[in-house]
């Protein structure tokens, strides 16, 4: 059974179009997995077919060997899955410690996993899990302030340790390193070599070619809704059809 992610023939459409055509998917524990390919491919309607904010029209979701298909986005994150998005999604009106601490709330999780016949974190669990990702993430300093206070970049680690105060054992990056400096892509590097390295899976949607071949342990390629190429990260890179696809960009 895997303790991971897995994506089998998943097929989405909208009227006659086919976003995601038939695609299979493998994020295993301790891995760091890259999805790439150019804009339009179906990466984004894939990441809401497998956190559970869209339903496939064919084919299945399996966490840890169980089949989610069916399962609405927040019983997904009761059973350990979180993701980001694009688009930065932060609560303005709440300091930056307020908003952190949301993704580890106890009462929030432990309804839904209550739900599912699981036990709910603790308090003081989460309380430790929102500290720990303030500080992985450099926002100690800010905790205090206003959300909105926070210029791009420092949104983008807000959100980023919300979705990791959830304490997630599978977590989705839509772009997370978009906006961020030379110093934050190091730190957001950093953290997520450390969370793979604790055995977390990881699957990230990633414009930035160097980003990627220094992350990712393997990576697969979309493009008109179909997986394209898929494997280890050096050789899907140097695929000249994965240059023409993605263009590197």
């Amino acid at each position: 059974m895997s303790a991971g992610l897995t994506a089998r023939g998943l097929v989405r459409r909208f009227g006659g179009i086919a976003a995601v055509d038939g695609v299979d998917l493998a994020v295993p524990p301790g891995r760091i997995t890259a999805l790439v390919g150019p804009n339009g491919a179906g990466k984004s309607t894939l990441f809401d077919c497998l956190s559970g904010a869209a339903r496939p029209d064919t084919g299945r979701v399996l966490l840890a060997g169980r089949d989610v298909t069916r399962l609405p986005d927040h019983a997904r994150a009761g059973l350990g899955l979180t993701r980001t998005f694009q688009q930065i999604a932060v609560f303005p009106g709440l300091t930056v410690g307020q908003n952190v601490r949301i993704g580890a709330d106890p009462g929030r999780r432990g309804t839904v996993r209550g739900l599912l016949g699981l036990p709910a974190p603790g308090r003081a669990a989460s309380r430790a899990a929102a500290d720990r990702a303030l500080r992985l993430f450099g926002l100690e300093a800010v905790r205090d302030w206003p959300a909105d206070r926070l210029p791009t970049g420092a949104l983008r680690m807000l959100e980023l340790a919300r979705a990791l105060a959830a304490a997630p054992r599978v977590l989705l990056l839509d772009e997370p390193a978009a906006g961020l400096d030379l110093a934050q892509t190091e730190r957001l590097a950093a953290v997520l070599r450390a969370l793979a390295a604790d055995g977390m899976a990881l699957l990230l949607v990633e414009h930035d070619v160097q980003l990627v071949g220094a992350l990712a342990d393997a990576v697969y390629v979309m493009a008109d809704g179909r997986i394209l190429a898929r494997g280890p990260t050096a050789a899907v890179l140097a695929d000249r059809r994965v240059r023409a696809a993605w263009g590197g960009s």
